[in-house]
């Protein structure tokens, strides 16, 4: 399985990025995708999910700037982040809760993450 994440990049507070994350490989189907971040000193958190049904949680933090959303067909996610702020600031990372081909088996996997970060 390969997560290819793009998007990341420096913004000034109160601009826009948008992060997207294709999942490719021996993927039977998908659960949920989803992105955390993890800024520096602190524990890795949860941004945005969204499942294979399209029901998305958003972290309180970022409820109202940031929108996640998903394009089945091609096994990809996006996260449209508006009104950026310093505390934005962190490595996001996409995570695919998936089944795996011909075992069916229930895996996560975890992408190596874009650097975001937002200039005061």
């Amino acid at each position: 399985v390969q997560l290819q994440a793009s998007g990341g990049g420096l913004v000034q507070t109160g601009g826009s990025l948008r992060l997207s994350c294709a999942a490719s490989g021996s993927i039977f189907s998908i659960n949920a995708m989803g992105w955390y971040r993890q800024a520096p000193g602190k524990h890795r958190e949860l941004v945005a999910l969204i499942t294979d049904g399209g029901t998305a949680t958003t972290a309180d933090s970022v409820r109202g700037r940031f929108t996640i959303s998903r394009d089945n067909a091609k096994n990809t996610v996006y996260l449209q982040m508006n009104s950026l702020k310093p505390e934005d600031t962190a490595v996001y990372y996409c995570k695919l809760d998936y089944n795996r081909r011909a075992t069916y088996s229930r895996y996560d996997y975890w992408g190596q993450g874009t650097q975001v970060t937002v200039s005061s």
